[in-house]
Formats: structure tokens, sequence, C-alpha cells
């Protein structure tokens, strides 16, 4: 039915912690999962977004488009109006697609509370993560990012979960961990911002590829190769960068890599099976939003700026953007020049 197991209801009171003032931005299934873990111990939750998607939520009780069978709550503010929902706001998460992350994220230049992106995406004009656009439109705020392995439907349902909440204020990402952390949803801190970011943003590139291999049937082989290659390419990146080595092992990139490759209910793995199987690719985004579309292109010019090979990316961008057969991304791939293992 949706519903957690009643072992699973109980959440300690914030664990003593001050209760804070949080709105959500975005609800889509993660937004509204945020919003909805963040309210049970208590903390004062708003979620903003359309008002006809609001509407459908306060009339009946769950988020029917993204959270089917997930019962919501009733004493959280539901508000359509930008100002009104920020306002008094002691954090803001931003959970809306990157396209429209650096338009939604103009209202806060007067915000100087914590600003959390969990939106994980890479600005094609500019290369900048969505935690950067933050720091360049909310210069008060102290911006954090959350990631991590997180199909929005099993944290929603109370099925144990872990992330990370990146800021370079560790007193912040403390405040987010705590507003979070529970029995069936352990959250670490990392002060690796652009690390977290980047790694969330690049295995959603990586995880069309290995839908690919599930609509081409190319086997087990094949796609544990892929990711493993994918893990050491996003890694290759990210140190060009600038962002920490280690952060790449952890849960927000070989995390987060592992279930969006593999899980049925990823986005960005399906969009790659559909179009392996020969559906187009206009019908296949038309359907659902997959951030490893707009990604592959902004990682693409990214990675020409800062001079870093990345195989995987090229044979996705070419497959989406200059129509690229799928068998030929695949033939490409497996006879490049031998080399040492890196």
């Amino acid at each position: 039915n949706g519903r957690s197991p009643p072992s699973l209801k109980f959440y300690p009171s914030t664990c003593g912690r001050t209760r804070m003032k949080i709105t959500v931005l975005g609800p889509g299934a993660w937004g509204t999962t945020l919003a909805k873990i963040a309210h049970e111990p208590g903390h004062a939750v708003t979620l903003w977004g359309k008002p006809e998607r609001l509407a459908t939520i306060a009339d009946r009780k769950e988020n029917t488009k993204h959270l089917p069978g997930i019962a919501l709550p009733d004493e959280w503010k539901l508000e359509a109006d930008y100002t009104k929902a920020i306002n008094n706001a002691e954090t803001v998460i931003l959970a809306v697609p990157s396209n429209s992350f650096r338009t939604i994220s103009k209202g806060l230049s007067n915000f100087t509370g914590i600003a959390v992106s969990v939106t994980k995406g890479i600005e094609h004009e500019t290369g900048l993560t969505m935690g950067a656009i933050l720091h360049e439109l909310a210069p008060g705020s102290t911006v954090a990012a959350l990631s991590g392995p997180s199909l929005a439907a099993e944290v929603a349902r109370g099925i144990p979960t872990a992330l990370v909440c990146a800021s370079i204020n560790e007193t912040s990402a403390a405040a987010i961990r705590d507003c979070f952390h529970r029995p069936t949803l352990r959250v670490y801190t990392s002060s690796d911002v652009l690390g977290v970011e980047l790694g969330g943003a690049l295995k959603n590139v990586v995880a069309i590829a290995a839908g690919v291999c599930d609509g081409l049937e190319l086997g087990d082989n094949a796609k544990a190769a892929l990711i493993t290659r994918g893990l050491t390419e996003i890694r290759r990146f990210g140190l060009a960068a600038g962002a920490q080595p280690d952060t790449f092992n952890g849960l927000s990139c070989m995390g987060d890599l592992t279930v969006t490759c593999f899980s049925k209910q990823s986005r960005n793995r399906t969009l790659g099976e559909r179009i392996a199987k020969g559906e187009v690719l206009d019908k296949v985004l038309a359907s659902a939003t997959a951030e490893g579309h707009p990604t592959a292109k902004s990682a693409h010019a990214l990675a020409r700026r800062l001079k870093v090979v990345t195989p995987i990316i090229d044979e996705v961008y070419a497959m989406l953007y200059e129509g690229k057969d799928v068998r030929k991304t695949v033939t490409d791939l497996m006879t490049r020049d031998p080399k040492v293992e890196i």
C-alpha cells in the first residue's frame, strides 16, 4: 500500500535540535519526498510548486503523478506564491530541473540561510554546477548539496538509504544532516561540494550508456566494464575540475552510479534502453525528465575546456545530439587503442 512498516515510522524529535523552517522548491518525486521526510520530526515545511500540482496534493494527500500510494501529511504548507514560500525560511531546498535552476534561483538574491541543491546537472553555457549557480545568485546564503543513491519512492517508503550532504561550512552541512538523519536514512557530511555535484551529474550520462547495454542485450560483462570505466572517467573529469579524488569512491558518485545504472526505476538508464531498442529520442524525452540528456551536452563541452579525455561521455553525446547509431558507439568504444588501466 506504499506505507512504511510501523517499526520504521519512529523518528526521534530532531534529536533535541532546533526545529527549522524549511522550504522545498519543486513538488516532483524527490522534492515531495524530502519535504515529507523533513516534516516527520516536526520541522515547519513549505512545499512550493505550480498551483495545479499543489492542489492535487492537497486534495488527495498524495503526489499521484510521482509518488502514487504514498500518504503525505496534512500539516505542512503548500504555497504556489514563490515570495511567500521563501519568506522567513531558514533553509531552502531546490529540487527543480537543471534547465530551470538558474531562473528559480534568482529569487534567492537576498536569502541568507542555507540553500541546498538536490538537482544533478551542469549548466551548458557556463559549465557551472547547481551549487556554483547558487553561489553566484544567492551570495548571502550558505550553499550545500545533498546527493547519493536515492530513488525517491524507496526513501519515501522508509526503505534504508544513505546520502551525503556537502558544504564548505561544516555547521551547515551538519544541520542538513541532522534534519534528515533517522533510522532509515543515514546522512554523511563532506566539504567537497564540487566533487559531490560532479559525481551526481556525470553518473547520469554513464547510466544512459548502461541503458544502451540493456537495450542491446550486451550482457553483464559489458555493463560491469562500462560502469567501472565510467567511474574512472568521472574521477578523471572531477580531478581536472578541482574536486577531491576520494569523493568519487563515495555515495555521491560510486553509490549513485551503481543504483542509476542498474535500477528499473532509473529514468536515465531507461532512456538509454529505449533508444537502443529503436524508440525516437524526442518521444522518450517527452514521457519523462532524464537529467543525463542535458548533462551529456554540458559535460561534453566542459570536458573540451578542461582538456580531459572522456570517451564514454563523448559517445553518449554523439548518440543523443549527433544521431550516431547506438551500435556504432559500442564498436567505437571497444576498438579504441589498447592502453594501461588507470
